[in-house]
């Protein structure tokens, strides 16, 4: 994917979706992918305070390889742009995302992602934080 095509899917995943926030003409295609008031185990999306920041990512995770557990203290929305993600929470709850879907992922829950396909996953993460908050923590 080129970097233009990535910049483009990070201002789309950057923008809130409102049904008047662009209208689909002869010239621009308007695809919702993710609108949702929860993360993917339903529990509700809540911003941290403080100054806010958004970060994003492109992660690219080889075949079989995986994350490690870890939790965000923060929301984290992301897109599989090629391969298959598969997030294990640690009571044995999973979720696959293929590529072209979205997420929202868990909020303060361990959790552990692998790349269950054959081929190296990209993943484009956006994370809705606060200046000094950690993006990601890990088990001590």
């Amino acid at each position: 994917m080129t970097t233009a095509k990535v910049l483009l899917l990070a201002l789309v995943l950057s923008l809130p979706f409102r049904a008047a926030a662009l209208d689909s003409s002869a010239g621009v295609k308007v695809t919702p992918i993710l609108k949702t008031g929860s993360s993917w185990n339903g529990a509700p999306i809540t911003y941290p305070g403080g100054t806010a920041e958004v970060t994003g990512l492109l992660l690219e995770i080889a075949p079989g390889a995986e994350t490690g557990w870890h939790k965000h203290p923060v929301p984290s929305f992301g897109m599989v742009l090629e391969g298959t993600l598969e997030v294990t929470l640690k009571d044995g709850k999973t979720r696959r995302v293929n590529a072209g879907e979205a997420i929202a992922e868990v909020v303060d829950t361990w959790h552990n992602g692998r790349n269950v396909g054959g081929t190296p996953l990209k993943l484009v993460v956006f994370y809705a934080g606060a200046a000094g908050t950690p993006l990601t923590v890990r088990p001590q």
